[in-house]
């Protein structure tokens, strides 16, 4: 759940001109790889992944929906 909460922080908080986005996809993934998730574990393609991202941005989603779709993506070693 603290993944799903810094994708949707980063992504929801503008705190960049542009790429907040982008920025928030790598840190959630940066912090999945620090505590446990492998580094061979091959994230879902873009045509799933970005359109996810767009709607945490958008907040339509929530950090609980958000924390399960990650789980299911990304189990932890």
């Amino acid at each position: 759940e603290k993944a799903a909460a810094l994708l949707h922080s980063v992504a929801r908080n503008h705190a960049l001109i542009d790429g907040n986005k982008r920025t928030a996809w790598l840190a959630m993934r940066v912090f999945l790889r620090f505590n446990g998730v492998s580094a061979s574990t091959v994230p879902p393609h873009v045509s799933v992944a970005g359109p996810f991202v767009e709607d945490v941005a958008q907040d339509t989603i929530d950090v609980p929906v958000i924390a399960k779709r990650l789980e299911d993506w990304f189990p932890v070693s």
